[in-house]
């Protein structure tokens, strides 16, 4: 066999690897994992994984394959807690883990707007998403989060587009100590220092639709 057919042969191999990887997410996806445990993600979050808004599940499209195989095995060990999520992550093997995040990570999402620092803002709640309050110690929303809110690697996850209760419930879950999984507790303190007013405000604000004025 020539190095050149040797080449070729494990390009054949690496592609089928990806396609098969790429099946399996998506059979997981639509049709759960091995475990009867592992309920397909499709119910909760949508067919094509943009979350339901009006039940305040989230959007799980375009996030970066390392958040979500995170938060998964953050429900594994306990540090994020979910009644549905819990059971459902310890059911996965770590190949199906690998596999739905790999393509969750791989669907499309909506775009973000291009809210960043530079910009003006006029209102208390667009001041604490670009600016934050350091008089309280909050940074501003989008300087971790990226521009729009659309997300930074795999510890700050996307804000924008995802639904408004869902929002809401993860500030109070890191008020409550239900979920503690956040790089050096910026997350626990941040939203204990927030208001009740002030954490349904930038969880609707980041839950809007963005206009097509405002897609960059």
């Amino acid at each position: 066999m020539t190095p050149l057919s040797r080449g070729v042969i494990a390009s054949l191999l690496i592609l089928a690897w990806h396609t098969a990887q790429g099946a399996d997410g998506q059979k997981i996806f639509t049709q759960g994992g091995e475990n009867p445990a592992a309920l397909a993600c499709l119910g909760c979050h949508g067919p094509d994984g943009k979350g339901l808004a009006a039940a305040g599940f989230p959007r799980l499209a375009g996030l970066p394959a390392a958040y979500l195989r995170k938060q998964l095995h953050d429900w594994r060990a306990g540090s994020r807690k979910q009644a549905v999520m819990e059971p459902l992550a310890k059911a996965l093997t770590e190949d199906e883990i690998n596999a739905v995040s790999s393509y969750l990570a791989g669907l499309a999402s909506d775009p973000v707007g291009n809210l960043r620092r530079q910009q003006i803002a006029d209102d208390p709640t667009t001041r604490l998403a670009l600016y934050g309050d350091w008089s309280r110690h909050i940074p501003g929303c989008v300087q971790c989060h990226g521009p729009g809110g659309g997300g930074v690697g795999e510890h700050f996850p996307a804000l924008a587009g995802q639904p408004a209760g869902y929002l809401v419930a993860q500030l109070n879950a890191w008020r409550d100590g239900s979920r503690s999984n956040d790089p050096n507790q910026l997350m626990v303190g941040v939203a204990k220092a927030m208001t009740d007013d002030e954490v349904r405000a930038i969880a609707e604000f980041f839950a809007r639709p963005v206009s097509p004025e405002a897609k960059p």
